[in-house]
Formats: structure tokens, sequence, C-alpha cells
């Protein structure tokens, strides 16, 4: 039995910090394990153009503990009015690696996001131009729309003509979560990859819902069935270079989870590590969690692989239930099952 297993730092290609007090209070979770994260732009207001990024990623550096090396990716959030000159300006300075597209109103501060794709047209074909990275919160937003359906209904109505109209354009579609997305993305031959959270690789719906509800198993884009949590897993631990990790650890106090409107959210920035080595081990894949979590994302975004290691240790790890902040209680996500990696 494997006693110790070493890879390459990790990186996370889909993460938010808010900012303030919650910045400082969540960072330390990220930067202890992670080289390097994507982080997401929707902020209040948002990270909409390059002075935007250059001030976020500012505060970030410096809410960093003393002498980490963690690097923040910064992402620009497009909306119907971003200047495709300050997408190309951000990305020459080396700033930005990626755009964000989220459907108007499709998750937490959101309101900004795109109604009329027609209206970003210029710049997506500006992005495929430079070779920048669009990636999607994939889910619409019509109410006619049932919320399990969200996401295939987006592949076929937004991202694939998308796709078709701007072929060059690189997407990746983030913390997909059926059956539906991993047959998409395994069907494309290029320019396409998906995220994959630590959190929907272990819940189903159920844990949301079965016995009363759970407001810390909530999260957007929702927990599935079963059969689309298997998918997620097979796609995961397959050593598929299109499917990396992206947890979309997303603090919010225990007050904003527990209101009549909860926040939608799973923190797991603290643990993920040690949760994907159970993941992994339980499904027979540990020679593929490497490839998960540190190499096939710096492949797609076409940056080095981390030269530093990361080595997990079989012992039981002791993990706080919660982290405190200024603003309240931020609950650490529950995988519901022993874990038995530790991080040295």
């Amino acid at each position: 039995m494997t006693k110790t297993l070493t890879i390459r730092r990790p990186d996370d290609w889909h993460l938010h910090l808010r900012d303030g007090d919650m910045l400082r209070a969540v960072l330390p979770h990220t930067s202890a394990h992670f080289a390097r994260a994507i982080i997401m732009p929707n902020l209040v207001p948002p990270v909409v153009t390059m002075a935007d990024a250059s001030a976020y990623r500012d505060r970030i550096v410096a809410a960093l503990p003393e002498g980490s090396g963690f690097t923040p990716l910064m992402t620009l959030y497009l909306t119907e009015n971003t200047d495709p000159a300050d997408v190309a300006a951000a990305h020459a300075a080396g700033l930005i690696h990626a755009v964000k597209l989220y459907p108007a109103g499709a998750t937490t501060n959101s309101a900004s996001g795109v109604s009329n794709f027609d209206n970003v047209a210029q710049t997506l074909e500006k992005m495929a131009e430079i070779g920048l990275p669009l990636c999607t919160h994939g889910e619409v937003t019509d109410a006619d729309v049932d919320i399990f359906d969200r996401e295939a209904v987006f592949i076929d109505r937004v991202l694939d003509p998308i796709r078709r109209k701007h072929p060059d354009l690189r997407v990746i579609m983030e913390h997909i979560t059926t059956a539906d997305a991993v047959d998409y993305v395994k069907s494309q031959p290029q320019n396409l990859a998906a995220t994959i959270t630590t959190h929907h690789l272990v819940i189903n719906r159920n844990h949301i819902l079965a016995g009363g509800i759970k407001p810390h198993y909530y999260c957007l884009p929702v927990a599935k069935r079963e059969a689309h949590r298997l998918a997620l897993r097979a796609a995961a631990t397959s050593g598929d270079a299109r499917f990396f990790l992206g947890t979309d650890s997303a603090p919010h106090t225990d007050a904003n989870k527990l209101l009549p409107c909860g926040c939608a959210g799973c923190f797991t920035a603290t643990n993920t590590m040690s949760i994907l080595a159970e993941v992994f081990e339980q499904d027979g894949a540990l020679e593929h969690l490497e490839a998960f979590t540190s190499r096939n994302g710096p492949t797609y975004y076409r940056l080095p692989v981390n030269e530093d290691t990361l080595t997990l240790t079989r012992q039981a790890p002791d993990y706080p239930t919660h982290i405190d902040t200024p603003d309240g209680p931020v609950t650490v996500f529950d995988p519901d099952m022993p874990l038995n990696w530790s991080i040295s």
C-alpha cells in the first residue's frame, strides 16, 4: 500500500478569494498547497478592466503570508461593454490569463453578465486572435429551463454556437456537473477543456436535499444525479489532458449560507488535496492525480508545470470544521467520508 505520494505542486484553475477581510482570511488556505490559481472576477463591483485587475492583483499579493510563492492569475469579467482593446492590452502585459463569461443572473454576483451574446462577438474575436482563453459558467438562466438542465441547455444554445462562430477561440467549461458536458468535451478535437471541482466529485443532489436541506452542500451549478457524479469522476481520474482541477472554492459566512435565500458555494480550499487523494485512490487512479491537479491545467493555459512538489502522506488529517473571519465563521466543506491523506 502506498504510504507517501509526491507530485508537482498543484494549481487551482478556478478560485474565489473575495476581497477585504474575507480575502485575507481565506487566501492562506489556498497558498499553503497551491502554486497558482485562476482568480474569479465576480466582485462587487466586478473586475472588468485592466486597471481593475491590476488593483485586485495588488490586494491579493499584499494579503499573502510572508514568504509565500503563490501567484494569482487574473481574469476579466466579460460584459456587453467590454473593450476588446483593453482586454488585448491586459493580456499583452501578462496581467490576465483568461476572460470569464457569466450569463446574467447565473450565480453569485453575476448581474453584470451577458444577456445578448452578439454584443460580445468582437471581444471573442479578439481573444481568439491573441490566444486568450474564455472561461464559461455553463448555465442558461431562462425561467423555463429546469435548474438541473441548465448546463446541458447551455451547451446546445450558447456554447456550441459560440464555438462554431469562433472556432479558434480557446474555451474552458468551468465546474462541469453533467455527463453531457463530459461527452461534449470528449467530442471536440481541439480548443476545449473543462475544470471539475472537488465537491462535484464527492456529492450528488441527495447530499443537498435528502433527509432535510443541507445548505453547506448547496452550490451553483447545483450537484446533479449520481450518474453525473460518476461521469465526472471517470473523467477526472482518467488522465485525459482535457480535464483538470478548478476547485470553485467559494467562501460564504455561515450566516449568509443559512439565510432563507442562502448563498451558493462550497469552501474547499482547506482540504481539497486530501479529498482528491481519497477519491483517486478509491477509483484506483492515484497515478493520475498529478495530471489532474498539476499538469493538465498548465498545459492548456500554455504555462510551465511547477518545479516544486507537494507530498501527501497516508495519515488521517486534522482539518478544522470552520475558519474564523472578521465577517463570521466559514464552514469547511465536509466530504462525508473519512480522509486518509495528509499534506506533508
